[in-house]
């Protein structure tokens, strides 16, 4: 259960502090419920000048404002009926193939976290760059990630041209395919090397345009420094074996964070809610009829 509106919830305290105040002001007519005697209670209470359960009564509107402020803050579930969109914030996969990732053990590594993430990217399109001394757009954004597992599956040390280690390289070639977008997301498959100045001013210019950061860490052999992603990462940054920070940065798209978009993948139980504010008006107008 999510809310959608949670900062109506703020007025929750000054109904609590209302609550206090018409406590100790004491029940209706002044306490004198407490001296009266019965006879006298019941005839005044058939007038209509002293209500049956007054000093249950007097807290009902404040009950129904509480009911009206939980269901304007939109407890939802779920819909189990939600329609799927095919969502247009890509995300880019981008795995450091420098020599030290790629002859080593790193290299399953990349290749299991990059595997990992197209299985829990369903209606995101994925795109993949391959990046050392230079950077190779392998595949534009799709909607099938599963095109892209065939061609992670067969790199090896001899799959790029070049050495060296410039993921400022990388992030520019996101910048490109990613133009255009309001939302998207980069996910460095790294070992931290060659973050340099370059670097982290192309992850400025990402940023700027809406583009998230984030990284999953491998070991380097030679080692690298892995904890370097983190000065160009604006989302998490995780090893390798852990998807779970990143993956739930992606799930959290640009529909999630459209109002519109949210109404449709939530059922909001405010209105519910909403209708014991209704009873407890139904109960005043009963006490003054």
């Amino acid at each position: 259960m999510i809310l959608l509106r949670p900062l109506w919830l703020l007025a929750l305290p000054a109904l609590a502090l209302l609550a206090l105040a018409v406590w100790r002001r004491g029940p209706d007519a002044g306490g004198w419920q407490a001296v009266l005697p019965p006879h006298m209670r019941a005839g005044l209470a058939a007038l209509g000048q002293l209500g049956a359960g007054a000093d249950r009564m007097r807290f009902l509107p404040l009950t129904g404002a509480a009911a009206l402020v939980a269901g304007l803050a939109g407890p939802a579930v779920q819909r189990a009926d939600a329609p799927v969109f095919a969502q247009s914030d890509a995300v880019v996969i981008a795995i450091d193939m420098s020599p030290s990732v790629a002859q080593g053990p790193g290299l399953s590594d990349a290749q299991a976290a990059a595997a990992g993430l197209l299985t829990r990217l369903a209606g995101r399109p994925v795109a993949l760059i391959l990046y050392a001394g230079e950077a190779y757009a392998i595949a534009a954004p799709t909607d099938d990630p599963a095109t892209l597992e065939t061609q992670i599956s067969v790199l090896d040390g001899e799959t790029m041209p070049d050495e060296g280690s410039r993921p400022a390289a990388a992030m520019a070639m996101a910048g490109q395919l990613l133009q255009g977008l309001r939302r998207a997301d980069l996910v460095l498959i790294s070992d931290g090397g060659g973050v340099d100045q370059a670097a982290q001013a192309e992850a400025a210019r990402l940023q700027s345009a809406g583009v998230r950061i984030s990284a999953l860490t491998v070991s380097g052999d030679p080692p690298s420094d892995p904890e370097a992603l983190g000065t160009i990462a604006d989302g998490p940054v995780a090893r390798f074996d852990d998807l779970g920070p990143v993956v739930r940065a992606l799930a959290s798209s640009g529909l999630d964070r459209d109002p519109a978009m949210r109404s449709l993948r939530y059922r909001d139980l405010g209105p519910w809610l909403a209708l014991f504010a209704l009873l407890s008006l139904l109960l005043q107008f009963r006490r003054l009829a």
